[in-house]
């Protein structure tokens, strides 16, 4: 039993020393090094077994949140398996760096899809119409609309960060008829198609891609805030609210104002502390009221003042605006002597417009939307977009 024993604990180091031999070499490394590696080599065994793919993209996004890279790291173990965490970390980067994460999210969308579709053509006929429900509700189902919406990542980056690149317009180009191919109907990449052919100066067919991509999500949300019904089916086919933001914008520069007051109100509605929807909602009422009193003045119908008309969008667009103004001073008030705020040029730009309207609204008419004890919030709640150019 002693001799037994005695060979066991002779034999320990043998099995540690072939250990750092596969590995590498730890005994070159510094202690430090050392842990690492083998923090590292733990969690590649163990993190397969103790999480699903949805339990380690939280866990990703947890720690990148916290900025603990180094143990983002330790869970982002499966580079061919799950395409989200390639979209979340294409969305924190940018430039060149947000490119290639979204190709490679996009290369094992790809992969993914066309396991299932392989899969599904082994099926008997009968068998294939059920196939897609046989996953597990956990794991990560894949669909040829993510791959779409992959792609306008990819095409609103080379239109944004990227767009002075050498091709840009090409590749932008290329990135939305992919996207289309995926998802012929999805309205950001219709949306992406009118703003690209906007910047090339296609204006008309631009425009018709717009109303297209609009007409694909506002009249189910307009009935359904009329029915005060949340279907997750028509929610889902919503764009995102910023990019509604955008939306409104390209309606206002095609003056397809009344669409876009429709747009901005489901965007009030559904968040009223955004600055930049205050201030367009007041833009597009001004714009509407300098064509009103344009037409007025062809047609010399009755005098100005009396005009109903034109009196309902003068005190809008000066409701609007002046809510915009005091949403951005209650946000900014902490910070406005420190440093100058993004949207400033917007600030500025709803004060000459209420200069040409008459002023802001007094307290005592003030719309109520914002209530007086709307507090501050940090500037990470929102990523306000850059105010349009005029």
């Amino acid at each position: 039993m002693g001799g037994q024993a005695k060979n066991k604990k002779k034999n320990k180091p043998k099995r540690k020393d072939n250990r750092q031999n596969r590995d590498g070499g730890l005994v070159d490394l510094s202690p430090q090094e050392r842990m690492k590696v083998r923090m590292h080599e733990k969690a590649k065994k163990k993190t397969a077994e103790k999480y699903s793919v949805q339990q380690l993209l939280e866990k990703t996004q947890e720690y990148m949140d916290s900025f603990d890279f180094e143990m983002a790291g330790l869970f982002y173990m499966s580079p061919d398996v799950g395409h989200s965490k390639y979209m979340y970390l294409g969305q924190i980067h940018t430039g060149q760096e947000a490119v290639d994460y979204y190709t490679k999210g996009i290369q094992v969308l790809l992969s993914v899809l066309d396991k299932q579709e392989t899969e599904v053509r082994s099926l008997p006929c009968a068998a294939q119409a059920g196939a897609s429900g046989t996953t597990d509700e956990s794991d990560e189902i894949p669909s040829r609309k993510d791959v779409s919406v992959a792609y306008c990542s990819l095409a609103e980056i080379y239109l944004t960060d990227l767009c002075m690149e050498e091709g840009a317009a090409d590749k932008c180009r290329g990135f939305i008829e992919k996207a289309l191919q995926y998802h012929h109907d999805n309205p950001e990449a219709l949306q992406l198609m009118a703003s690209y052919l906007f910047s090339t100066e296609r204006n008309q067919e631009g425009k018709e891609y717009l109303l297209k991509s609009v007409g694909m999500w506002l009249p189910a949300q307009k009935q359904s805030a009329a029915s005060s019904t949340t279907e997750e089916e028509t929610q889902n086919e919503i764009p995102p609210y910023e990019s509604r933001i955008t939306t409104a914008k390209l309606l206002i520069e095609s003056e397809e104002y009344e669409m876009a007051v429709d747009v901005l109100e489901g965007l009030l509605e559904e968040d009223d502390e955004v600055v930049q929807v205050w201030y367009l909602s007041g833009w597009v009422c001004y714009l509407q009221w300098e064509k009103a009193k344009q037409h007025q003045e062809r047609e010399g119908s009755e005098a100005m003042e009396e005009n109903e008309e034109l009196k309902a969008l003068q005190e809008a667009a000066r409701s609007y605006l002046t809510n915009a103004k005091k949403v951005y001073i209650s946000r900014h008030l902490k910070l406005y002597s420190k440093l100058r705020c993004d949207d400033q040029p917007m600030l500025e730009h709803a004060e000459q417009l209420l200069g040409e309207l008459g002023g802001e609204i007094e307290e005592e008419d003030e719309d109520p939307t914002v209530d007086d004890d709307y507090e501050p919030c940090s500037d990470d709640e929102e990523k306000a977009e850059a105010p349009m150019e005029h």
